[in-house]
């Protein structure tokens, strides 16, 4: 289970769209207690890819996002991107790239005229598992 805040949740959103027809992504801080996992902060990355089919993170901004989250006691629970123009699930390449088995993926669909976020763990044998989330206000 993960915990998002409602306020982060349209921030996610609102980087998304601003972003469109590209990918956005970020990363997703916070602190786990067993198997519940809330969100702390959201990190609005650059998708230095540039396009609507895939999206590589801005080193820099991403080791600029760890070292806040060590700064302030939170854990890597993941990241997440978006998908403009296809459903939230992950694509093969999103499999591909799942390198750590540990952490969520979060994939937001604009797809729709209401966006849809949706959290995967991806195994490193390339299954994928639904996780759900709570968004509070």
């Amino acid at each position: 289970m993960i915990y998002l805040k409602k306020s982060d949740y349209d921030k996610i959103v609102e980087h998304a769209k601003k972003n469109l027809p590209e990918e956005a992504c970020g990363l997703l801080g916070g602190t786990k207690n067993g198997d519940e996992k809330t969100v702390e902060k959201v990190y609005l990355l650059t998708n230095i890819d540039h396009t609507n089919e895939h999206f590589s993170m801005d080193p820099k901004e991403q080791l600029a996002a760890v070292k806040d989250m060590r700064a302030n006691g939170l854990e890597l629970l993941g990241n997440w991107h978006s998908h403009p123009e296809s459903p939230s699930r992950p694509s093969e390449e999103d499999k591909r790239l799942a390198y750590d088995p540990t952490v969520n993926y979060l994939i937001l669909s604009l797809m729709d005229a209401e966006p849809v976020l949706r959290a995967f763990v991806i195994d490193k044998d390339r299954n994928v598992t639904v996780e759900e989330i709570t968004v509070t206000e």
